[in-house]
């Protein structure tokens, strides 16, 4: 799904989309802000690089980061949370995860986690994964946008049959 289609999708299913960004730099919104009409289906982006950020910012617990590393599917969980707790998106991305070409505390370079979180009236559902990328920072970056974009319809869907993890 290329950032048109997921414009679309959005726009289809009355999804207003935010997003929580560490390692994609922005990547998510800048690739939609590239399709024409899609400001009326993206609310806003957090960019939180440092964990303090993340904190201040999100709400994720210092514990959380101190005990799972910045690079987990739990913080990622955190940020989404945040990021629905704070907006009037109904649909939220998070990514957090190491887009350089070094490993860094026993963690693959390339390694990337991921939120998607759902409000759907007053239940919230949020999907979490974790994956690998290879290449340079810019492809990874890129890959991993994209990525979340595509994976946005079938946890959509996910959601819409009533699961919430």
């Amino acid at each position: 799904m290329n950032p048109s289609e997921t414009v679309q999708y959005l726009e289809e299913h009355g999804l207003l989309l935010a997003t929580a960004e560490s390692c994609t730099a922005g990547r998510i919104v800048a690739l939609l802000a590239e399709v024409p009409g899609s400001g009326a289906f993206v609310e806003c982006g957090y960019v939180v690089y440092s964990p303090e950020a993340k904190q201040r910012l999100l709400g994720v617990s210092p514990q959380t980061i101190k005990h799972f590393n910045l690079t987990s599917i739990e913080v990622a969980y955190e940020m989404v949370k945040g990021v629905l707790r704070d907006s009037p998106a109904n649909v939220a991305i998070a990514t957090t995860g190491l887009c350089g070409t070094e490993d860094v505390d026993g963690i693959p370079a390339g390694t990337v986690c991921f939120a998607w979180g759902f409000r759907h009236g007053q239940h919230v559902s949020v999907f979490t994964r974790k994956h690998r990328f290879f290449g340079d920072r810019a492809s990874l970056q890129h890959d991993a946008a994209i990525h979340a974009l595509e994976m946005l319809p079938h946890f959509h869907a996910r959601m819409m049959a009533g699961e919430s993890a």
